[in-house]
C-alpha cells in the first residue's frame, strides 16, 4: 500500500511539475511576439483569425468572438493587414465559425476580397499549420485573445514561421476563469502533441493560393 502512493505521490508531482514548466517555457518563448497595441505591431500581408463561436452557451454574444472580430477590422482599417484568413470549426451543417466570422467582418468594412475561409481550423495547431501547408503564408499575425496566443505562437515558432499575436480583449477573469484554467493544460497538450506524439492537422487537402492586396 506505501508502495502504491509512493507511486501515485511521484506521478502528482511529475505530472504538476511538467504542467507548471510546460507553461512557463510556452509563454516566456513567445512573449515577445505578443502585442497589444496597434501601433507597434508589425504589419502582414495576411492576418489569421482564430475562429471561436459567436454564441455563448446561453445564446448571448460572444465576447470572445465580438473582440477578435474587432480587433481585425481595426487590423485592416489601419493598413496593418491586407488579407485574412478566417480558420475555424465547420465540422456540422449548423455550425459554422468561419462564415460567422465573415459576416461579422463584412459588416465592419472588410471586403469579401481580402477574405479567405479556412473550414477545417478544428483546433488551433490545425489553424496555423493549415496556413502555412494550404494557404502559403509562413508569415502572418495571428489574432486571438492574450492567453490564448502563447499557444498559438509556439505552434507557430515549431512550424519555423514567422508570426506575431496581436491581442484582443478579454473578459474579466471571473468571466473567464474555466477557459484560462482550460487553457492552462492545453499548453502542456500542445507540448506533447508536438515533441512526442507527433500530431498533425485532422485534415489538409490541396494547396489554395491567396489573392492578396484586390
Amino acid at each position: 500500500m506505501r508502495i502504491v502512493k509512493k507511486v501515485l505521490l511521484l506521478i502528482v508531482t511529475v505530472t504538476a511539475v511538467f504542467l507548471i514548466g510546460a507553461n512557463i517555457w510556452m509563454i516566456t518563448s513567445t512573449s515577445d511576439a505578443v502585442y497589444t497595441d496597434m501601433d507597434d505591431v508589425p504589419g502582414r500581408d495576411v492576418a489569421l483569425v482564430l475562429g471561436t463561436s459567436h454564441r455563448t452557451i446561453h445564446g448571448g454574444p460572444n465576447p470572445y468572438f465580438e473582440k477578435r472580430i474587432q480587433t481585425a477590422s481595426d487590423l485592416y482599417h489601419s493598413g496593418k493587414a491586407l488579407h485574412f484568413i478566417l480558420s475555424g470549426d465547420n465540422s456540422t451543417p449548423y455550425y459554422n465559425e468561419p462564415q460567422e466570422m465573415k459576416k461579422a467582418l463584412v459588416r465592419k468594412g472588410v471586403p469579401e476580397s481580402a477574405i479567405t475561409l479556412d473550414y477545417a481550423g478544428l483546433r488551433t495547431l490545425d489553424s496555423i499549420v493549415r496556413s502555412k501547408e494550404i494557404f502559403g503564408q509562413d508569415k502572418i499575425v495571428i489574432i486571438t485573445q492574450s492567453f490564448h496566443s502563447y499557444r498559438a505562437l509556439f505552434i507557430s515558432q515549431y512550424y519555423d514561421m514567422d508570426a506575431v499575436a496581436m491581442v484582443a480583449e478579454e473578459p474579466d477573469f471571473d468571466k473567464s476563469r474555466h477557459v484560462r484554467i482550460r487553457e492552462y493544460f492545453a499548453r502542456a497538450k500542445a507540448i506533447l502533441d508536438l515533441y512526442v506524439l507527433g500530431t498533425g492537422p485532422r485534415f489538409l487537402g490541396q494547396k489554395e493560393e491567396l489573392i492578396i492586396g484586390n
